[in-house]
Parts: structure tokens; sequence; C-alpha cells
């Protein structure tokens, strides 16, 4: 394995192991461009670490009680829904604009990796039993939206499940991250589901890979201990923005290159990927406009404003 090749898995379990996700985003880059797999290959492979990555930390996280199954399962079902579906349509979109959604997605992650992330904990006087009928709605409809984007491109997506179980089911930060874990391992299996049949795996390179980002994981947990968190994050972010912006302008400049006699079928191509990236957008400013408000309210009742 390349020096890079070992950085960046080691990378991906890091951050899994760190911050509860964000260690996927760098998956497929990592298959693509220190392996050489193509796109859709280099999606259902990262699909399969992730998956095994992420198994070790919700291991770890349940062993602490961290894993919140009621929750984990309304998130996580609808999740796989949208997960297996994002993966079968993934069959009819070219690489290479698949790999700029991708990028893309990497942007949007990085942004939010570097603003941070509020913890919206439980009321002290007030027992948590679970969500109900409105948040468990409201966490539903995110697993659809976030799970269509773990199998259309690979990434996990916890940038955006731990805030959404933090808000909706009012659930701890470290029961957040253990349990969006567990939600990454049920989208991730879902997503590669729906990519058999159209991707072939290198299952010696995918266990290599699976290996390397496991003993991150461990890694990442120790720096939990003794790293200060926002350093850390911004410097992981300011990596992940790099790469997003080395990916679009490398393969957009592919697609512009390509797309001549291909137009008809380029451009819808597109059209999708504007879209479903207009909805991740609009997920995530739903997310943060959610968690702004609550922290606002709780602070007018805190100080008596």
């Amino acid at each position: 394995m390349s020096p890079v090749g070992l950085a960046l898995a080691l990378a991906i379990g890091v951050s899994l192991g760190f911050f509860g996700g964000g260690g996927s985003i760098l998956t497929v880059p990592l298959f693509v461009y220190a392996f050489g797999l193509e796109p859709k290959d280099a999606i259902a492979s990262s699909l399969l670490v992730v998956a095994i990555a992420s198994t070790i930390g919700a291991v770890q996280h349940a062993r602490a009680g961290n894993v919140r199954l009621r929750e984990g399962l309304v998130f996580g079902m609808a999740g796989m829904i949208g997960a297996f579906l994002g993966g079968r349509v993934s069959a009819f979109i070219d690489g290479g604009v698949l790999l700029l959604l991708f990028a893309s997605m990497m942007t949007i992650t990085a942004l939010a990796m570097w603003r941070g992330r509020r913890a919206v904990p439980p009321a002290p006087d007030e027992p948590h039993d679970g969500v109900d009928l409105a948040a468990s709605g409201r966490l539903a409809a995110q697993g659809l939206v976030v799970g269509s984007f773990t199998g259309l491109i690979g990434a996990g997506g916890g940038f955006l499940i731990v805030p959404a179980l933090a808000l909706w089911a009012r659930l701890p930060m470290p029961a957040a991250i253990g349990t969006s874990l567990t939600i990454i391992v049920m989208q991730s299996l879902a997503g590669f589901a729906g990519h058999v049949g159209h991707a072939h795996i290198d299952t010696a390179l995918v266990g290599s890979v699976s290996a390397i980002a496991v003993a991150g994981t461990v890694v990442g947990a120790m720096l939990a201990k003794g790293t200060d968190p926002a350093r850390l994050r911004r410097a992981f972010a300011g990596f992940v923005l790099a790469m997003a912006a080395f990916i679009l302008v490398r393969e957009g400049t592919l697609v512009a290159q390509t797309a001549g006699e291909a137009l008809p079928r380029t451009v819808p191509q597109l059209v999708f990927a504007a879209v479903m990236m207009a909805v991740g957008l609009w997920t995530g400013r739903v997310t943060r406009r959610a968690e702004q408000a609550v922290w606002d309210l709780e602070f007018e009742q805190g100080e008596g404003i």
C-alpha cells in the first residue's frame, strides 16, 4: 500500500473514532486516486469499508451504553431504504458525475465540520423515554435523505446524523455519536446491496483498507482523550476541503471534455446531481436552523431574557 493510501486509510478510522463520522468522506477518493478503481467500484468498496470500521466503533459505544436502539432504528430503517435506492440509481449515472456530486458533498461536510456542532442534551429534570411522533417523523425523513446520499455516493453522512439525533431525539452527544455509528453501518450495508450487480469488489484491497481504518478508530479514540477537538476538527475540515477542490477541478474538466457527444445523457444527470445537492443543502440548513432555535430558546429561559 502506498504511503498516501496508508495515510488516508488511517485518517478514515481516526475521524470515525474521534468524531463519530466524517471519515467515510475520504474513502472514495482513496480508492479512486490512490488505488485506481473506477468510481462506481470505489463507491461500493467504500460502503463496505465504512460498514466494517463503523461496526467496531459502534460496538465500543454500545459497551459504554451510548447506543439508543429505538432512535437508531427509526433513523436507520428509513436510511436503509434510501441507501438501497441510491445504490440502484447510481448504476444509471456516469462515474464522473458521481464524483462531482461526491466532491460537492465533501465541501458541505468540510464546512459543517469547520463550524462544529452543538450538543442538545435532554432536559435534566425530564427522563429520556424516546422520541415523540413528530420527532420520529423528522428522524425518518432525514434518514431517507441521508441514506440516499450514502447509497448514491458512498458517504456515511455522520455529519448530518449526529446533529439530527441530538436535536430531534434529544440525545446527549456521546449517545448521538454511538447511535450514529450504528446507523452508518445499517445504511452502508443497504447501500452496498444496492450496488450488487453493477460493481466489482477487490476483497483483498477492501480487507486491507478496512484493517487499517479499524486501527485508526483506536487512534481516534485515544486522541479524543487528550486533544483539542476544535483544532483537530478544523485541520481535518481543511484537508477535506482541499481534496474536494481537487476533485471538482479534475472531474469537472473531464466531464466538460467528454460531454460533447454524450450531451443528451450528461445534462439530465447533472440536473439530477444538482437536485440532490439542493436537497442535501436544504436538509443541513433545516438542521442548523433548528439547532440554533433550540439554543436561543434555552439561552432565553436560562438567562431570563
